[in-house]
């Protein structure tokens, strides 16, 4: 196989579910070179009617409450007992500060990972979250021409990567720990908000009962939110990834909602306000690229932010100066 394929391997690849096409072609997407931009949307652009045919979740939670547990515990019901095709991407700006990544979490899925009808891989480090959503989108689409039925979408990182992945998945799961004082504590209310539905994990060695009671508190508060424009009310439960306990569950709950969602237009809707998003996305992106790569911008800017930083001149002035070169 040559080093640079041509859009036509990529596409044929593709289409022909292809592993080792499909993980060239996203490496491809992640590029940030030109002509590999360029090669990228012309493959994009051919495999996008074999798209949109997928079920997209995504994934978060809190730190220690065991995603990748919970991710191999779905994954390989789905992989097996049900027959789909999986893939597990992630978005994940900070693991070049932090260290943790889906890379490392790929390690410890043994099961999953093994699985001829299971794709995981990891997120680029160190980039932005705008860049990484970015090639995560696109990683998504190409997962989905290869014939993937099924995409996870984790956040590895916490905070505004909940965010953009909400926008790009049909269905967000919440994952959450019980048994560690006032349940509710730390949790965002953006992000129960987002929520479509919450999962206590670790409900198994006597944490049954502290498990029960956070469902119940949780089910209180996802009812104190205004209803979602879905119609679907969102619902807590517990698992067991250990056990397996409750685990089918969970994917059954998701099943419930894409019967309601397509049922009464909501899912064609949000896929449709999604696509507008990432193209108001990908202007702003760009139009910000181009901005900070202008010569006279770069010669300016040092001096500006060193003014701002200084209290010497105001952020909106220095950025109207900026703007105006």
């Amino acid at each position: 196989m040559p080093k640079r394929l041509t859009a036509a391997q990529y596409i044929d690849g593709l289409l022909a579910g292809d592993r080792l096409v499909l993980s060239r072609a996203i490496t491809l997407v992640e590029s940030t070179l030109p002509s590999d931009h360029a090669l990228a949307q012309q493959v994009l652009s051919a495999v996008l009617p074999h798209t949109g045919r997928s079920v997209r979740v995504g994934i978060t939670g809190v730190p220690g409450v065991g995603k990748s547990t919970f991710i191999e515990a779905l994954g390989t019901h789905l992989v097996g007992e049900l027959g789909h095709r999986l893939a597990v991407l992630a978005v994940d700006p900070t693991s070049q500060r932090s260290g943790g990544s889906i890379l490392g979490d790929k390690t410890r899925m043994n099961q999953l990972a093994a699985h001829p009808q299971a794709f995981i891989r990891p997120s680029p480090a160190g980039r932005s979250l705008g860049g990484v959503a970015r090639a995560t989108r696109e990683a998504l689409l190409l997962c989905e021409a290869a014939g993937f039925d099924v995409i996870f979408v984790e956040t590895v990182g916490v905070g505004q990567s909940e965010t953009a992945v909400h926008g790009m998945v049909d269905f967000f799961l919440l994952l959450m720990l019980a048994g560690a004082g006032d349940e509710l504590q730390g949790v965002k209310r953006g992000i129960m908000e987002m929520a479509d539905a919450v999962v206590i994990t670790k409900a198994d060695s006597g944490n049954e009962l502290a498990a029960k009671r956070a469902r119940r508190e949780y089910q209180t508060a996802l009812h104190l939110f205004p209803h979602a424009a879905s119609g679907w009310a969102p619902v807590a439960r517990t698992c067991s990834a250990v056990s397996g306990e409750g685990v089918p569950g969970v994917w059954q709950e998701i099943g419930r909602y894409l019967e309601l969602t397509r049922g009464n237009g909501f899912f064609e809707q949000r896929r449709q306000e999604q696509n507008l998003h990432w193209l108001h996305e990908t202007i702003r992106q760009a139009l910000e690229e181009r901005f900070y790569a202008r010569p006279e911008v770069q010669a300016q800017l040092p001096q500006l932010l060193a003014a701002v930083r200084a209290g010497q001149q105001t952020a909106f002035g220095a950025a109207e100066q900026l703007l105006g070169l």
